[in-house]
């Protein structure tokens, strides 16, 4: 393999060029799927009343080779998403001088954390007091920019269920986004949440998101940069926005039914 495709330039004839015959087939194969995504963003933004832009496309790369990373930037993508750090980690290092922001979305270790503000650019699960002081305490050793942060909301926690679940209920919500705010190192960006799997909420996406859009619309009141709100994945990116979310975080509809990477 050519490590053409990991230089800071990717994209163009000259990309294309460097590709061996297996790696040119999974690039189209990608781009393809790219399209068919993109297409349902672009209808479900027209179905809102949205403009495209409003929304960002932040692929998850997670289980796939940093080799499909570099594809997809030389397919003009500029937003993974990682959740693992052990992986996320030597696949950031691979691909660091392509152009790419780093979004980590996976529910984060204190113990991880110092590997994590190496590489990431935002960090969409946070969901307690000690993980904003190791955050904080992390970022401001490596003398880094301050790392934005999104606070992970649990809607299946608002009916008392999930209780060992990542995320906050949405009544802590308000005093972890203020949290953030104030510690230095850190930058309150947002919130985030997944689709419940319990709770009256469950089963319906379209709920669940206009729930998040209620408590998002309540922190921009305190905090108005606070304008990230994440939701929404393959299965149910139309019903994240029309509920208004602002990123959505596809894997599956972009790479392929995943595998555990070898």
């Amino acid at each position: 393999m050519t490590n053409d495709i990991f230089g800071p330039f990717p994209g163009g004839p000259a990309f294309q060029s460097s590709l061996d015959e297996r790696q040119r087939a999974r690039y189209e194969q990608l781009g393809a799927n790219l399209d068919v995504v993109e297409k349902r963003i672009a209808d479900a933004c027209a179905a809102a009343g949205r403009a495209r832009d409003e929304v960002t496309l932040v692929v998850v790369t997670k289980t796939y080779p940093a080799e499909d990373t570099a594809l997809l930037a030389g397919l003009g993508v500029t937003e993974v998403a990682e959740n693992r750090d052990q992986d996320a980690a030597p696949k950031a290092e691979r691909c660091t001088e392509l152009p790419l922001t780093w979004h980590f979305v996976g529910q984060l270790q204190t113990n991880k954390v110092r590997s994590v503000v190496r590489y990431a650019d935002h960090v969409h699960s946070v969901d307690r007091a000690r993980l904003v002081a190791s955050l904080s305490a992390a970022v401001l050793s490596a003398g880094r920019a301050p790392l934005g942060c999104l606070v992970q909301v649990a809607l299946d926690k608002e009916a008392g269920e999930g209780g060992h679940r990542a995320g906050v209920a949405p009544a802590e919500v308000g005093e972890l986004a203020d949290l953030i705010a104030g510690t230095p190192g850190l930058r309150l960006d947002g919130v985030m949440t997944v689709a419940p799997l319990a709770g009256p909420l469950a089963g319906d996406p379209a709920r669940a998101f206009a729930r998040l859009a209620e408590i998002a619309s309540g922190v921009r009141a305190r905090h108005p940069a606070a304008t990230m709100v994440s939701a929404g994945m393959s299965g149910d990116l139309e019903q994240a926005v029309a509920a208004g979310a602002t990123h959505v975080r596809v894997g599956t509809a972009v790479l392929g039914v995943r595998s555990p990477l070898g």
